[in-house]
């Protein structure tokens, strides 16, 4: 979806052309045209700060409308000039916004520029957190359908109001997200706790194949002197058979020889 122009967020006419007495002074109508070419790259940023690059794509769009407008020598905006001008817009508006404030709502701005203004950096009198609405919901609320004409500011401020509700919303996938992340938590808790589990039972394992290792060594130990002592009673055996029978050969020949 393509981004949303400054032109969908607000009902007014552009004002009718004012003579300007000096060049250097800045008309209602290049006032107004600052605001929209200001706006549109605002809300591209996601109502974030604009660059150089972009004040000087600002600049270039107020000068385009100006020599193509009434005046026939208009004075030239740099980049510096439309942000400042910006800034003593942004002041004004506070002012008005206070007096509007003030009224409890029984007043509204008679500025022409004060609803264009409020549309882009008002109070919307939603939930803390309104300007941290994902980009890409930003553009269905406002590329969706544009505002209806609304003949008084505190009609606009409930049109807003409205529109911005969905905040909540936000708020819930916000609650959600932590839910999901305890949920990981507790997820990553019971792995740990079953990978201890078997990591003891492994080592039990261990343990008790060095056991058996260590006995079957004893064992055959014990069975290699148990062949040992045997070999050795064996042998002694054979040796006293030679022995006797040595002895017995010569008692022969002894009794022979008497």
């Amino acid at each position: 979806m393509n981004t949303p122009s400054i032109k969908t967020l607000t009902p007014l006419k552009r004002p009718s052309p004012l003579p300007t007495h000096r060049e250097d002074c800045w008309s209602e109508e290049d006032s107004y045209t600052l605001v929209e070419a200001w706006g549109d790259h605002y809300l591209e940023l996601n109502r974030g700060n604009l660059r150089q690059k972009h004040w000087k794509q600002v600049a270039d769009t107020v000068n385009f409308n100006a020599i193509n407008g009434t005046r026939k020598t208009p004075t030239p905006r740099t980049d510096i000039q439309c942000k400042n001008r910006i800034d003593t817009l942004k002041k004004r508006y506070k002012l008005e916004r206070s007096k509007v404030l003030a009224s409890n709502g029984s007043l509204s701005s008679n500025w022409p520029l004060y609803n264009l203004l409020h549309a882009l950096i008002g109070d919307f009198t939603t939930p803390k957190g309104a300007r941290k609405v994902k980009k890409s919901s930003k553009k269905a609320q406002f590329g969706a359908l544009p505002l209806p004409t609304l003949p008084r500011q505190k009609g606009l401020d409930d049109f807003c109001t409205r529109r911005f509700g969905e905040l909540r919303s936000s708020r819930e996938e916000d609650g959600e997200e932590v839910d999901g992340m305890r949920e990981l938590a507790k997820a990553i808790m019971r792995f740990g706790e079953v990978y201890e589990k078997v990591e003891g039972e492994k080592q039990m394992q261990i343990i008790e194949l060095e056991k058996q290792r260590m006995e079957f060594i004893k064992s055959m130990e014990f069975e290699r002197m148990q062949l040992f002592m045997d070999t050795l009673v064996q042998v002694e055996k054979i040796k006293r058979t030679k022995r006797a029978a040595t002895a017995a050969v010569a008692a022969t020949a002894t009794d022979n020889c008497n």
